[in-house]
């Protein structure tokens, strides 16, 4: 059975920094494309940020990019996001995910078949 558990979230000021993780167990790790979404109350689930088949190039949305940095151990089966210079814009739940689609779909929440259950992370100003 594949799961992913995301921990690392809380309340954070703004201009403050965060580490999420990601634990999984019962795939196998290094063939997945392993991402990063989010979600807003009132918006759209959207990608943040992933990287191909783990150990491939990482891949950041706009917003995040140069702020946020995502990792992988594959001792450990995890990854993890680093959240640097945090605004209230970047309050959301984050979510871990796991894809074997090509590279073209990375950003594309269809695209993932495996998710965690979400943690939050609340930006205050």
């Amino acid at each position: 059975q594949v799961q992913l558990v995301e921990s690392g979230g809380g309340l954070v000021r703004a201009g403050g920094r965060l580490r999420l993780s990601c634990a999984t167990s019962g795939l196998a790790f290094r063939s997945y494309t392993m991402g990063w979404f989010r979600q807003a109350p009132g918006r759209e689930r959207e990608f943040v940020s992933a990287i191909f088949r783990s150990g491939g190039n990482t891949y950041y949305a706009d917003s995040v990019k140069g702020r946020f940095t995502m990792s992988t151990d594959n001792a450990k089966n995890t990854v993890y996001l680093d959240l640097n210079s945090l605004s209230s814009e970047d309050t959301a739940v984050y979510y871990c995910a796991a894809s074997r689609s090509i590279l073209s779909a990375i950003r594309d929440v269809a695209a993932y078949i495996h998710w965690g259950q979400g943690t939050q992370v609340t930006v205050s100003s």
